[in-house]
């Protein structure tokens, strides 16, 4: 890939960490913008549309929780990824950052390689489709990246609609945890055990609690009904 083509949004506070970030990426040929809160993150992402925006949750004027959400709430930047900077432990952080819509998060401190590596495995996983198809009372509609129950419209965040693609592309078929994690997040990227917990835990309260069945144990199976 040439990552000459991707833009990247790193938004954090602290402008040593802005400046280690942006040394790294920028020795890797990405282009680099940088903001320093959370409302300037937001106005700079409708203006440069970038395919990532790297950043940390506790900002002024607007914290990465908030700024998510914003971001969430414009079309253009539907396909645009983010992924939070958190420090190690802050396990209320990575979930409400889940929810929010955020796409993955990376724990502070951490090594430049392993940051390039992390950030590489996030863009090359962007581009993860799955035909148009229906299955029972459900329309899933990769192009307008909509799930349809019952003629009504259901708008989900990237993840939730990505993890129900692949269990509804195979009803019945247990979908063990590390099939989901390899197909949604990839075989490099490293998530907590908790990540497709949360995710499916939302999926239950907006398509309801019948269609998706725990397989204790193993993982998730979709349920025509």
């Amino acid at each position: 890939m040439n990552w000459s083509d991707f833009v990247i949004l790193l938004v954090d506070d602290e402008m040593d960490i802005l400046e280690f970030l942006s040394y790294n990426l920028r020795n890797e040929g990405f282009q680099i913008y940088t903001a320093t809160n959370g409302r300037a993150a937001v106005d700079l992402s409708i203006r440069i549309r970038p395919h990532l925006v790297l950043m940390d949750v506790m900002m002024p004027e607007m914290d990465g929780i908030e700024a998510c959400e914003e971001i969430r709430k414009h079309s253009e930047l539907d396909q645009t990824l983010i992924a939070f900077l958190t420090a190690r432990g802050e396990d209320n952080s990575q979930i409400a950052g889940f929810e929010a819509g955020g796409d993955d998060y990376i724990t502070k401190p951490i090594k430049p390689k392993v940051l390039v590596s992390r950030i590489k495995a996030l863009l090359k996983r962007r581009s993860f489709k799955v035909d148009n198809f229906a299955t029972g009372n459900m329309v899933i509609d990769r192009e307008r990246y909509l799930v349809i129950k019952g003629g009504k419209d259901i708008t989900l965040p990237r993840k939730e609609f990505e993890i129900l693609s692949l269990l509804l592309s195979k009803p019945e078929k247990v979908f063990t945890r590390d099939e989901i994690f390899n197909n949604i997040w990839g075989q490099d990227v490293i998530v907590g055990n908790r990540t497709i917990d949360v995710h499916i835990h939302k999926l239950r309260e907006k398509i309801g609690d019948k269609h998706i069945k725990t397989v204790k144990g193993i993982g998730y199976k979709y349920i025509v009904s």
